[in-house]
């Protein structure tokens, strides 16, 4: 059990959260929400030790509790298996003290007990099917056996992401703290990682932007707001439905209590000064009792995203003929054939590195085709949003000033709208570009998409930086964008509410599919990754 005392940390003037209590019981899995810059990751560092609070507050934790580290580049010079066992911190430095015994030519009466009693150790931490557990885990994230002796140098970063997460998941540890774990990993991968987090009996505390993982996975919502974290029962869908209801009953009851302030002062008014005095000194106390609750302001805000279309594309947005694409002798994509027509909403899925940003370049022009043909209808302009904003987004300007860049005779007051929008109000918009954090950097590129009003709005990775609100509120833009879209995500519930169309890159090929997600899945369901291979 996790049990946390009276724990608050601010930086600066700024309270993140005050005086927090709260249980973690294992078998139950929570995940902790808020928005971005809410405190998340901080608590989570504070409850693995990482960071300190800010008072005196007390932490309660179990000796052994699995984390996922974030440094992809600290195990380079290890083993990938050995990087997974290094996971039970305890197992992993008796192997290192026994091998180192077990290297000397001869022992003393004391080194040969000492050599038991690690024997003793190992057998208690289940380290003779170490190895086995390792590998299986590797397996489920897709990292093939064959891989498995490399060192971690020889991994690309996403799958160096995967060898810290199946680090975490080693060892049977009594809790486990996971900041982002989807991050980096694919469709299947993600469905794997449920699965086994479903099994796990410790006490899981993670942090996630992937609505859809936290209601397959989680029990309880531990949710950051209010200057405090409250612990509600359900999926987060639940919790928002309990949260909003419970605001719903205070404003309701603080109405009510309102009017029966107003008849009561009403009373009093007319009768102050005269000969009911003892009645008027009981309306004013009924009057102090009777005041309302105070409603903090909720932290929790959602974008309003909607994009229009100045001007509509024709029928036929986009026709792809026999195009192929291929580097270093790897080949992406074969003669494939798209046609895309206005309106569709089109998907593009797979693993990290498959090519999907690639095929997004190709079709836009950015990048040539080896073979085959691109048209798009003559009136098909288009806005992209990049995976990686830092080229879009330059330092030296304001939120304002950036965006007023793209302005055509609008006016600032329309600027200033579609930044109030994006959550950009008052002094957010003076903010500079160069301090602008991941969130905050998204819902600028989205505003200018949406002041844009082209007909074709293309996506790479967008939910990568955004809140759990702000996904959602994305995912309401595209499904009423009368135009068209394509979209490279990782996020189901993205995909599932918005996609007309699926171009996914699977172990099997390149399949192009007309329908929803759910369609897809029916005809073509994930595939357990335990003999996944890594391309």
């Amino acid at each position: 059990m996790i049990i946390v005392n009276e724990l608050s940390k601010s930086f600066g003037s700024r309270t993140l959260f005050d005086n927090v209590s709260a249980k973690f019981i294992p078998g139950n899995r929570y995940g902790l929400t808020g928005p971005n810059g809410c405190g998340k990751s901080t608590f989570m560092k504070i409850l693995s030790g990482e960071i300190e609070a800010s008072n005196n507050g007390t932490i309660s934790r179990p000796k052994h509790v699995g984390v996922l580290k974030q440094n992809q580049f600290a195990y380079d010079n290890e083993r990938i298996i050995d990087t997974v066992i290094m996971g039970n911190e305890l197992l992993w430095q008796t192997f290192k003290e026994r091998d180192a015994l077990c290297e000397k030519p001869d022992l003393t009466e004391a080194e040969m007990n000492r050599l038991g009693e690690l024997e003793v150790i190992i057998a208690d931490e289940n380290g003779y099917s170490a190895e086995f557990e390792a590998g299986e885990i590797l397996r489920g994230i897709g990292i093939a056996d064959d891989d498995h002796e490399n060192l971690m140098s020889t991994l690309p970063t996403d799958f160096k992401f995967r060898v810290l997460l199946a680090q975490a998941l080693f060892g049977g540890a009594e809790a486990l703290f996971l900041d982002e774990p989807t991050n980096h990993l694919d469709l299947e991968t993600i469905h794997w990682l449920e699965e086994f987090l479903a099994s796990y009996e410790g006490a899981l505390i993670v942090i996630s932007h992937d609505r859809h993982f936290l209601n397959s996975v989680c029990t309880h919502i531990a949710d950051i707001d209010y200057d405090t974290i409250i612990v509600y029962t359900g999926n987060y869908d639940d919790m928002v439905e309990q949260k909003m209801q419970a605001r719903a009953t205070i404003e309701s009851a603080n109405k009510d209590k309102a009017k029966k302030i107003a008849q009561l002062q009403e009373f009093v008014a007319r009768f102050a000064a005269g000969q009911r005095s003892s009645q008027v000194q009981s309306r004013r106390k009924e009057i102090a009792r009777l005041a309302p609750q105070e409603l903090k302001r909720s932290n929790i805000q959602r974008p309003f995203i909607r994009f229009e279309q100045e001007k509509p594309s024709g029928r036929e947005v986009l026709i792809a003929r026999g195009i192929s694409k291929g580097f270093d002798g790897k080949l992406l994509f074969d003669k494939l054939d798209l046609e895309i027509e206005r309106g569709d909403k089109v998907a593009i899925i797979g693993a990290n590195g498959v090519g999907k940003t690639t095929l997004l370049r190709c079709l836009m022009g950015e990048l040539p085709v080896d073979k085959g043909t691109v048209k798009w209808t003559d009136n098909a302009t288009w806005s992209y949003y990049p995976q990686d904003y830092h080229d879009e987004i330059k330092p030296g300007f304001t939120a304002f000033e950036w965006l007023m860049q793209f302005m055509k005779d609008e006016g600032q007051q329309y600027v200033r709208g579609i930044l109030g929008r994006m959550l950009f109000s008052g002094d957010e918009a003076e903010k500079a570009t160069g301090s602008l954090s991941g969130g905050e950097a998204a819902r600028l590129l989205m505003g200018r998409m949406m002041m844009l009003k082209n007909p074709v709005l293309i996506f790479d990775e967008p939910t990568n930086h955004l809140d759990l609100e702000a996904v959602s509120a994305l995912g309401e833009g595209l499904s009423t964008f009368p135009g068209t879209v394509f979209v490279v995500t990782h996020d189901r519930d993205l995909v599932s509410n918005v996609a007309t169309k699926i171009i996914a890159f699977t172990p099997d090929g390149l399949i192009t599919f007309t329908g929803t997600y759910d369609e897809y899945l029916e005809d073509h369901p994930l595939k357990p990754l335990a003999n996944a291979k890594r391309k």
